[in-house]
């Protein structure tokens, strides 16, 4: 039986479908996990990172060095995909990873901007988060980090330019933001998760098709290269349960 871990990994890797040879900047564990499935199976052309200065194997071990020049090269240049976390995102893809509250006097600092403005204007960048919730999924986020789909179209071409969010994976589901107006909408829901799940635990209104899908389920080879390849200690249930 294949657990909602193995389908969020699932969902991770099919962020990289025919990506072609680019740079995968998976953060976190499950997006790694995908990414590492992703190489083996249908993307085998990707290039993995340890996300600070390596060219990784598919077993992690580093392969080569990442000079920080060739690297923003390919950030520049559009040839990377990050798969990021948010504290917060709103339905417009804008993300927050700095504060949580008025940033003149924020309730909790977080990890600040860091490179998010930097990747979501140069290069294509996904997200995901392990806990869907309202305090997650928010109406307005307290301070944008990553660019949005309204805010990178109200800078104009320069920010467009290369500009896209592909997806959003949750525990829950998975979201694209083919809505109106670049919105976000759901695109699948994992088996054992309803529609209405999603909508109660999402702080603004989705743009959600008469029938949605369940995430596409694993073929046994992807189950395998999951559970005695990739992560035979089974630390992807770790960060998802149920």
């Amino acid at each position: 039986m294949t657990t909602r871990s193995e389908y969020c990994v699932i969902a991770c890797a099919e962020a990289w479908r025919d990506n072609g040879e680019v740079l995968a900047s998976p953060m976190g564990l499950i997006p790694s996990f995908g990414a590492r499935l992703a190489k083996r199976t249908f993307s085998p052309d990707l290039l993995l990172t340890d996300g600070e200065a390596m060219l990784v194997g598919l077993d992690g071990t580093a392969e080569g060095w990442l000079p920080y020049r060739r690297h923003l090269t390919m950030v520049t240049g559009g040839k990377r995909h990050v798969m990021m976390g948010a504290s917060q995102i709103d339905r417009f893809g804008n993300q927050n990873i700095s504060c949580i509250g008025d940033w003149a006097q924020p309730a909790r600092q977080l990890l600040g901007v860091r490179g998010a403005p930097v990747n979501t204007l140069n290069n294509p960048v996904s997200y995901w988060v392990p806990k869907h919730s309202t305090r997650v999924f928010v109406e307005r986020v307290d301070m944008v980090s990553g660019v949005g789909y309204d805010r990178a179209e109200a800078a104009g071409p320069s920010a467009t330019r290369y500009h896209r969010l592909p997806r959003v994976v949750s525990d829950l589901g998975v979201f694209d933001f083919t809505g109106p107006g670049h919105s976000m909408r759901l695109a699948s829901v994992h088996p054992g998760v309803t529609v209405d799940q999603v909508r109660e635990a999402t702080g603004f209104e989705l743009a959600v098709a008469d029938e949605v899908p369940f995430t596409r389920e694993p073929t046994d080879e992807e189950l395998r290269l999951i559970r005695e390849v990739i992560d035979p200690k089974g630390l992807r249930d770790r960060e998802v349960r149920g």
